[in-house]
């Protein structure tokens, strides 16, 4: 029997998770047929083969019905709409080289509980500061591109007038360039539709000094959130971004739904969702593919001289129902985590090709805690390493010294960090090069209450291994099952993996 529950209803779209047993991840098991209905009449069909189904282009505040080929329904109604306006109303041109002023005119003209409709075609833009109450909708055949003239794009201070942390940088306060989708301290805000947020990053500059400076500032993101509370970002395309693509930052009740974030495996540190100093957080059905971590959950990161007035806790995170496809980490937490990272569900999800899995990453210094991580019902498919989690990451300019990678105890105090009460659980691992699992913690910190239950894993055919993580003093492992140093694992019933694959499904 198929399960119909609403995940995103705006004024002009909505996302629809179709479950049929429970346990279906990004896709179904097979395809769907579907029929939407407006009193009586029907509007739309389709097939999907998704768990996540967005349709756009819906009427305003109208109750609707969609209808399965195996005979469920789920009725909805929209959510009211206090009107749209148009770019081109305001003078947006296609041929024009930034259609930043009429944008933002048109932005401007919005009235509470209105929208700013993007329609078809190809808009280039500085960046859009979005305002409270207000939908951006990018509708079917919309891309909104940004510039890539450095010298037409604002720049973020690490600081606002209050002294909370505005622009930043790997966890610490910093400048850096405004984004072409910037909402700062917004409420009730939705960023919708069909259409495609485009970073510009390939036509631009940014990719050739991932880790520097221009102007003093730090490299854009793509789309940026700050402070902000009562968010829904879906449906949309976001790609090619200039670093990191959609980084929300001391956010608070923010989804993120039926997405796709595409970026080259070449585009140096172009995570996909940075969730940093978030809470109550949903990531679902997002198709990711990206230049480095698909999902990096963070808590930013004490300074050198130990300042930590920016840092707050990441918590209440869910993911599910979301496609891995590439990337150096399918989900990762930290390294940047000194807020601490607690209560992460990652469920019902798909991974395949990632460097790592499921990823925690910490160093001395960080202090805080990754604690209460939830992992179950995934498949990973020719993944390096299915399951890491290692306290002696060889990040920051200090991150090969004696300090950060001995392996003799050091005394605990607020700069030590911790890993604890991790549960993973009802794991297919297929083709894994190097490890299932490695888990390396602090000789004065282990890292304790791990519980692994049900993990069904095999070996790809290759000759050679690697080091599952990134630190010192780590062995080269091939095949192997578990590696662990300083770490308490507790196996509960059944969990087996196997010298080589034989066959794949």
């Amino acid at each position: 029997m198929m399960t119909i529950t609403a995940s995103a209803i705006t004024a002009r779209t909505v996302a629809l998770c179709l479950n049929p047993d429970g346990k279906a991840r990004f896709f179904l098991p097979q395809k769907s047929h579907w029929t939407l209905y407006k009193t009586g009449e029907i509007v739309r069909s389709g097939e999907t083969d998704r768990v996540i189904t967005f349709i756009d282009c819906l009427d305003p505040a109208t109750q609707y019905v969609f209808e399965v080929d195996t005979g469920e329904s789920f009725t909805f109604t929209t959510a009211e709409c206090a009107g749209r306006v148009d770019i081109r109303d305001f003078g947006a041109r296609t041929e024009a080289a930034n259609n930043g002023a009429a944008i933002a005119a048109a932005l401007a003209s919005v009235p509470v509980g209105g929208a700013l409709a993007i329609p078809e075609g190809r808009w280039q833009t500085g960046p859009l500061f979005l305002k409270s109450d207000m939908t951006l909708h990018l509708e079917p055949g919309a891309t909104l591109v940004f510039i890539t003239d450095r010298d037409q794009i604002p720049i973020l201070p690490a600081h606002t007038a209050q002294g909370d942390m505005l622009g930043s940088w790997e966890g610490l306060p910093d400048a850096c360039y405004a984004s072409i989708v910037t909402a700062i301290g917004c409420t009730n805000l939705e960023i919708t539709g069909s259409g495609t947020l485009d970073g510009a990053g390939a036509e631009g500059d940014w990719w050739s000094w991932p880790k520097e400076r221009r102007n003093g500032a730090r490299r854009a993101r793509t789309l940026f959130l700050n402070n902000c509370e009562a968010v829904t970002v879906s449906g949309i395309t976001v790609q090619n971004s200039p670093s990191w693509t959609v980084h929300p930052l001391y956010c608070h009740d923010i989804e993120f739904v039926a997405l796709a974030i595409k970026n080259p495996a070449d585009s140096p540190n172009t995570d996909g969702l940075d969730p940093e100093c978030c809470s109550d957080v949903l990531l679902e059905g997002i198709h990711f593919t990206v230049g480095d971590d698909c999902i990096a959950i963070k808590a930013c990161k004490r300074g050198d001289d130990g300042s930590d007035d920016h840092i707050r806790p990441c918590e209440h995170i869910t993911v599910r129902h979301c496609y891995m496809e590439r990337g150096h980490g399918a989900v990762v937490i930290g390294s940047e985590m000194s807020g601490s990272v607690r209560h992460v569900t990652v469920e019902h999800c798909e991974f395949l090709g990632t460097d790592r899995g499921l990823r925690l990453k910490t160093r001395r210094g960080r202090g805080g805690e990754i604690a209460h991580v939830r992992c179950r019902n995934i498949i990973m498919q020719e993944v390096h390493s299915a399951i890491v989690a290692n306290c002696f990451y060889f990040c920051d300019h200090d991150g090969r010294s004696e300090w950060v990678q001995s392996r003799a105890p050091y005394p605990v105090d607020a700069s030590t960090p911790s890993i604890h009460d991790i549960e993973i659980s009802d794991l297919v691992i297929r083709d894994v090069r190097v490890v299932i699992g490695a888990f390396y913690g602090l000789p004065e910190m282990p890292i304790r209450s791990v519980s692994i239950n049900n993990i069904h894993a095999s070996f790809d055919n290759s000759t050679e291994g690697d080091v599952p993580v990134m630190a010192l003093q780590v062995p080269t492992c091939h095949h192997v099952g578990f590696s662990t140093e300083f770490a308490e694992l507790n196996f509960q019933n059944e969990h087996e993996y196997f010298p080589l694959s034989i066959e794949k499904e």
